[in-house]
């Protein structure tokens, strides 16, 4: 297949981008700068291009090349609004509308959408509400229409180069107690190669038309379970404090002064209020068996790597 791979520079992109092209999949990838992409260089199958995927004129261009779209466009940080900021409007509401409608404009039959565990329109953090919305968007705009769009909702994301076991590892080789808020929130990290593997076995499969699907891992922690083992597995036993809520969003709003992006934000706290698991277990047409974080994070934070 050709397929345009919208945000395939990021952490869930590259893997995916790897997976496709060993199916010998052609790639066309959008990014804003080619160092952004450097990564997916080395793959024979893809193809960079400089594009400005908020300009419809632009994902035109792309989607007359491709029979395909895949949209990975996520961000942790969008600025403060209401119900959410400039950013995560832009990013996960108007984008996912402006990707469904050029697929009608160019006769794109396939469509695979990113979106996030516990998205709700109604959610308690900005992420979330804007998630929830670019669901929707996305529905609305594909009604009625002769193709078919799968949505993937992850729970939290783990692989070698993610920014969430690794940031833990980091925190505990400089700190002496990892200082946590919302530390008793509850998550089903999922394996970025298990995504990566989900979505690749439903592009040619009519079943996964018009679904949205969970994926989490096969294990349920705690936020301070995880942080206590990645500080293990990286050689640095650490305790965890669990903060009062008050404190913790006081320490983010500082956090988020800090030039560079944020370890922490307030709205990060927010989607901490519900917890990230599954309803259901993987479907079957997925043809995935969840990868356990015990069984691949102690290889990529040991302290020899």
């Amino acid at each position: 297949m050709r397929i345009l791979v919208i945000g395939g520079t990021g952490f869930i992109g590259r893997h995916l981008a790897a997976r496709l092209s060993a199916d010998e999949h052609s790639l066309l990838v959008p990014t804003r700068r080619y160092a952004h992409g450097r990564d997916l260089q080395v793959l024979p199958t893809v193809t960079l291009i400089e594009a400005n995927v908020h300009d419809d004129a632009a994902l035109d261009e792309l989607m007359r090349q491709c029979s395909v779209v895949i949209n990975l466009v996520g961000v942790l940080h969008g600025g403060h609004g209401r119900p959410y900021g400039d950013g995560f409007a832009r990013a996960h509401v108007q984008l996912p509308q402006r990707i469904a409608r050029a697929c009608r404009r160019n006769g794109v039959l396939r469509l695979l959408h990113v979106s996030a565990l516990g998205a709700d329109s109604q959610g308690p953090s900005m992420y979330l509400r804007s998630k929830g919305d670019g669901e929707a968007a996305l529905r609305r705009e594909l009604e009625g229409w002769e193709g078919g769009w799968t949505i993937f909702r992850p729970s939290v994301v783990f692989g070698p180069d993610d920014n969430f076991t690794n940031l833990f590892a980091r925190l505990a080789r400089v700190l002496p107690v990892l200082p946590l808020a919302g530390a008793r929130a509850r998550m089903q990290p999922v394996y970025v190669g298990d995504v990566a593997a989900a979505m690749t076995h439903v592009l040619g499969d009519t079943r996964s038309w018009g679904r949205t699907y969970e994926l989490g891992g096969p294990q349920i922690h705690t936020l301070a379970d995880i942080a206590r083992l990645c500080a293990l597995w990286s050689g640095r036993r650490r305790p965890v404090c669990e903060l009062p809520m008050a404190l913790g969003r006081l320490q983010a709003g500082l956090l988020e002064l800090l030039p560079g992006t944020p370890l922490m934000s307030r709205d990060n706290l927010d989607s901490l209020a519900v917890d990230n698991v599954c309803r259901e277990g993987m479907a079957p047409e997925l043809r995935v068996v969840p990868t356990a974080l015990e069984a691949v994070a102690p290889g990529y934070l040991k302290p020899t790597r």
